[in-house]
């Protein structure tokens, strides 16, 4: 299964890097596009589960490197207001 690392430049300046075991996150973030904290999370998050089910189809368990993911962007979100900026810098493997 093709995992993936995305870059993300937080409302104050934080650089974070995340971690997917699915290229799926193309289906739900752009690079270079900027999010409402909210709009982020809730992408993010939905990805993050949908790429979890994928390795669970795959291999009969959830991927907990998906769930620590989720795990570190809401503990991350928290921070900010829900209206303030979220930029998606990078996304590796492109398409």
């Amino acid at each position: 299964m093709p995992e993936m690392t995305f870059e993300v430049r937080w409302p104050d300046g934080a650089v974070e890097n995340c971690y997917s075991p699915s290229l799926v996150m193309h289906d739900h973030l752009t690079a270079g596009a900027s999010y409402t904290v909210a709009e982020f999370v809730d992408r993010s998050t939905t990805a993050l589960s949908e790429a979890s089910e994928r390795v669970r189809a795959k291999y009969g368990f959830a991927c907990t490197s998906a769930a620590a993911t989720t795990h570190q962007i809401i503990t991350s979100a928290a921070r900010y207001p829900d209206g303030a900026k979220v930029d998606v810098v990078s996304m590796s493997p492109p398409l």
